[in-house]
């Protein structure tokens, strides 16, 4: 029995590797307006930000595979196992884009080492969402599960706050000359070393006793792709629907929207930075109020919150923000739609958790989320950009409005996971 505070100590850590994870991921989109001249030098702007948006969508392209697999490692081997894993994924490819040559000395060689850098980190993040999701659901108590799990997602958010506020700090160092020249290798270099760091830590975690129970009973069915979506079809399809219209608001209220409000608004590179520094940073602390308050009034109703207000107000936001001139109001509409938003972070991943029981839920709940993710949230940027160079920019909002719309359905239709846990029955 894990007491109360060796519980908090595991959670903490889980949580911090779970930052450092999402920051290595988050640099290469918060530095991308100045690598992006490095590896794509031809066309302008909109041009290099859509190569680069399509080597950010590559990565998700590989989240499914880590998704299968390491899902089912965690499963098979324990979630502490998954998550050392993942972070040692990362590393690696932080590492190799910190070194990657330019396009300048090397040719097409420099744009395939970044390709190749961002599949890794694809698997490394591809496991670490289910093997975060499923220890810190397993770690926290019945009663705060909610709170706990949110967790997940003031880390992820973190990790992004981490990656703009270093952008902040090496923009003021160096200036522009400097990151497009060194800048963005120091980024990528420091998520290499915090990622070493965390391997440390993981080393160390306390394993759940949900996986000690499966592990004990020996006779269990193997996680694997096929007998999750035989044995837990709805299950897995309902993650899938539940995360479409979750993920893609999420990417472009967050990793879009500081290159929208540069690119399109047409604030300086800065202040866009700093716009999307400060909002972050509140979205970050309305997390473990969104899971808290789920635990008291079940997750449906914040989730169909989430629904309604995202796919209602989305369109008017991103056309009010076309024609403002002042941070503050930037900032005040990016704010509305980060509490929107909040109705989905905050408790996405207590809910799946909750749809699976141990034996295969690392896998169930990766899985389907990676394939929902890769097809929405990591194409955001790339279906942005491009409708804005073919004259169409509008067309993002709409449909980013309908794919909410669509996960709203989902979500009025689930049962409620709070009553329905098979966490508890473990």
């Amino acid at each position: 029995m894990v007491d109360a505070r060796r519980r908090l100590t595991n959670i903490v850590g889980g949580s911090a590797g779970n930052l450092v994870e999402w920051f290595d991921w988050y640099v290469y989109s918060a530095f991308a307006l100045y690598f992006a001249p490095v590896f794509f030098p031809k066309g302008d702007t909109t041009a290099q930000l859509l190569n680069t948006a399509a080597v950010f969508a590559v990565g998700f392209v590989m989240r499914p595979i880590g998704a299968w697999v390491m899902g089912m490692y965690a499963d098979r081997r324990g979630r502490k196992a998954g998550l050392t894993l993942s972070v040692s994924l990362m590393c690696l490819g932080s590492l190799m884009i910190a070194c990657a040559p330019t396009y300048a000395t090397a040719g097409l060689l420099a744009p395939a080492v970044l390709i190749v850098a961002r599949m890794i980190q694809g698997l490394s993040l591809g496991g670490e969402y289910g093997s975060s999701a499923t220890y810190l659901s397993e770690m926290a108590g019945k009663e705060r599960r909610g709170f706990w799990s949110s967790f997940q997602y003031v880390t992820l958010i973190a990790g992004q706050l981490l990656a703009l506020a270093l952008l902040l700090v090496l923009q003021s160092q160096l200036g522009e000359a400097g990151m497009e020249r060194v800048g963005w290798r120091i980024a990528f270099g420091i998520g290499a070393v915090l990622a070493v760091v965390v391997f440390v830590i993981r080393r160390n975690l306390t394993e759940t006793e949900n996986y000690q129970k499966v592990a004990a009973a020996g006779n269990r069915p193997k996680s694997s792709g096929a007998n999750l979506f035989r044995d837990h079809p709805r299950e897995a399809l309902l993650v899938m629907a539940l995360t479409a219209g979750g993920t893609l608001a999420f990417y472009a209220y967050t990793t879009y929207m500081q290159k929208y409000l540069a690119n399109t608004v047409g604030f300086d590179r800065a202040v866009a930075s700093r716009i999307m520094t400060a909002a972050l940073f509140v979205f970050m602390l309305l997390q473990p109020v969104g899971g808290a308050l789920s635990d008291r009034i079940g997750r449906r109703p914040v989730m169909i919150f989430f629904g309604i207000a995202g796919a209602l107000t989305t369109y008017p936001l991103f056309v009010a923000l076309e024609t403002t001139t002042s941070p503050l109001a930037a900032f005040g509409l990016v704010m509305a739609a980060l509490v929107m938003v909040t109705g989905y972070t905050s408790i996405n991943a207590v809910v799946k958790a909750e749809l699976f029981p141990a034996h295969i839920r690392a896998l169930g709940v990766a899985l389907p989320y990676a394939i929902a993710n890769t097809l929405f949230g990591g194409t955001a940027e790339y279906v942005a950009l491009y409708l804005k160079q073919i004259g169409h920019e509008r067309w993002f909002y709409i449909y980013v409005s309908v794919v909410i719309l669509g996960s709203l359905i989902a979500y009025i239709r689930m049962r409620e996971t709070k009553h329905s846990s098979l966490i508890n029955d473990d």
